[in-house]
């Protein structure tokens, strides 16, 4: 080593602008990065790497994704940005020898300077395809706060278990995207050397307050102004816990019978017959709105005065408190994952299972007047921009991928 030292000494003294140059060069090399994730169906974690890929330099790095299962809708938006998108060919729930080789095969094509995996299935099949392909620098990516028996399937319980059995030897890192995910796989077994965290990032130009937009919205609901409208968006899942939230709206509903209820995402239509039946038996069927599925979601949280998270497990960087706060909407929370962090002194947090106490904490909002709320609400947005700028987060990957 003393020897190695002594020449590069020599050969800086003889050749310094040359030497300069050439690392110069090297450390400016396009890195390929390649992301495999199970899916890329609407969720947090796959619209957050729709964010990171929308913004990451292309002059510093070369993306390309690989989805295990078929692609989803998200493909397509990635595909528009001249990334390329290719399915493994595996079918949900089910290994298939076949579909590993393809992939194995299919990395080694690639050659990628980084490989990072995106959830839990992911990380465990693409990322001993990736060291059996040669990759050294392979990076999982944790998205999950809660594994609790009985809310978890326990295919994916044992699929994180294995995780961790094995995270002193596939991965060089692991990027958890909470405090508290990182705390609850640390605990499970994973090696925490390794771990470190990267937030969710908001887009402050996209979800931001719109007297227009909210007017729309509130159109389309044939409600007014003042109107207190509440909302919940999330795709119907027992995590999200729609049922709960009826609770708390019926309870609220009694104390402010004036109170509107919107919900969005997907199955969360007139359809849902468990969703039919709770507004029943809260007794709030004429008062709340299921819009399912939009694409519109930055104009509705504009129309929103207060955004509840009823969340019971799983959460660990809930999306939609981001949005809201960006939009100037103060929050209503469980104190699930990391809800209780992303929304600070802006909102309120309630513990997990309290609808009762969740029921007042969204009347506390409620009984604020306009002034007092929209102060809260740009308390809220200011939050996001100190913490959660969608271009801080992206600098934050790319400062890592650098360093690794």
């Amino acid at each position: 080593m003393r020897l190695a030292m002594t020449i590069n000494r020599k050969l800086l003294n003889k050749y310094p602008q040359k030497i300069f140059m050439e690392e110069t060069l090297y450390s400016l090399k396009m890195k390929r990065l390649l992301f495999i994730i199970t899916g890329l169906s609407t969720g947090g974690a796959e619209m957050m790497l729709l964010k990171l890929l929308e913004r990451i330099s292309r002059a510093r790095f070369s993306p390309a994704v690989i989805t295990l299962t078929a692609p989803g809708e998200l493909a397509d938006r990635i595909r528009t940005l001249d990334i390329p998108v290719t399915s493994a060919g595996f079918t949900r729930g089910v290994f298939s020898p076949l579909a590993f080789c393809r992939l194995v095969a299919r990395i080694r094509e690639m050659k990628p300077d980084i490989v990072q995996t995106w959830m839990y299935h992911a990380d465990l099949i693409g990322g001993e395809a990736a060291r059996l392909a040669g990759m050294q620098k392979v990076v999982w990516c944790l998205r999950n706060s809660d594994l609790s028996k009985g809310k978890t399937k326990i295919s994916t319980r044992l699929t994180a278990r294995l995780c961790a059995f094995l995270s002193p030897l596939i991965p060089r890192h692991i990027i958890s995207c909470s405090d508290n995910a990182l705390r609850l796989h640390g605990a499970m077994g994973y090696e925490t050397e390794k771990m470190s965290v990267i937030p969710n990032g908001f887009d402050l130009s996209r979800f931001r307050p719109d007297g227009k937009a909210r007017q729309r919205i509130r159109t389309e609901l044939a409600i007014s102004e003042d109107t207190p409208l509440i909302g919940l968006i999330g795709r119907f899942d027992s995590q999200k816990n729609h049922l709960g939230f009826f609770e708390a709206a019926g309870l609220l509903h009694k104390r402010f019978p004036n109170s509107h209820f919107l919900l969005a995402g997907t199955d969360v239509d007139c359809r849902n017959d468990m969703l039919q039946k709770a507004m029943t038996k809260n007794r709030v069927n004429k008062h709340t709105h299921l819009l399912g599925l939009r694409t519109d979601i930055p104009e509705i949280m504009a129309a929103l005065d207060i955004l509840v998270s009823a969340s019971s497990h799983g959460e660990a960087f809930p999306n939609v408190l981001g949005e809201a706060m960006a939009s100037g909407v103060p929050c209503a929370v469980t104190d699930v994952g990391d809800s209780a962090f992303i929304v600070g002194n802006t909102g309120k947090v309630v513990k997990v299972g309290d609808m009762p106490g969740l029921a007042d904490a969204i009347a506390s909002l409620v009984s604020l007047s306009p002034a007092e709320r929209a102060l809260l609400g740009r308390r809220a947005r200011d939050r996001v921009a100190e913490c959660f700028e969608i271009g801080q987060v992206v600098r934050q990957y790319e400062d890592f991928y650098a360093k690794l």
